[in-house]
């Protein structure tokens, strides 16, 4: 049985060989802005302040965590400088949008899934961030912060 599929596989190879190639067409294509060209990365969380949908916050599952003040149009990474760079889920305290939660390590199962280092508190709109411990839990898919008392702020992972 190996001999015909390698005779068979073989005829194929010389037969695909055999024909010609031509670029000819390609003189007088002429180029045009098609988008971004490669694959960019998962986006895992967001959340938007309620009363600004210009302010948004974007999680990704190795990016970081980006932040928009024109309603997506343009975008800035706000957590480079922190042990992690993926990030399962982001929560923004609406009482007081400079108060934003960070759940690190994205909580979507996969097989290339990025693991995290717990969850980050920002007081200042992500111009920094305090490690509020879960270092351990490597994977944080939600945070909630409760409506009626800030102070209690649910996580899961």
């Amino acid at each position: 049985m190996r001999p015909i599929f390698s005779l068979l596989f073989l005829c194929c190879f010389l037969q695909l060989g055999a024909q010609d190639f031509s670029t000819t067409w390609l003189k007088e294509a002429a180029p045009r802005n098609i988008g971004p060209g490669g694959m960019s990365g998962r986006i895992t969380s967001i959340d938007v302040v309620s009363s600004d949908s210009d302010i948004m916050y974007v999680g990704t599952a190795s990016g970081g965590l980006w932040k928009s003040t024109s309603g997506g149009v343009t975008w800035e990474p706000i957590f480079n400088d922190q042990v992690t760079a993926s990030v399962g889920a982001v929560a923004i305290q609406q009482s007081n949008p400079d108060v934003i939660w960070v759940g690190t390590g994205e909580g979507n199962p996969r097989n290339s899934l990025n693991g995290g280092y717990g969850i980050f508190k920002s007081l200042d709109g992500g111009k920094s961030w305090k490690s509020m411990g879960l270092e351990k839990t490597r994977h944080i898919h939600r945070v909630l912060i409760d409506p009626t008392n800030p102070n209690i702020v649910y996580v899961a992972w």
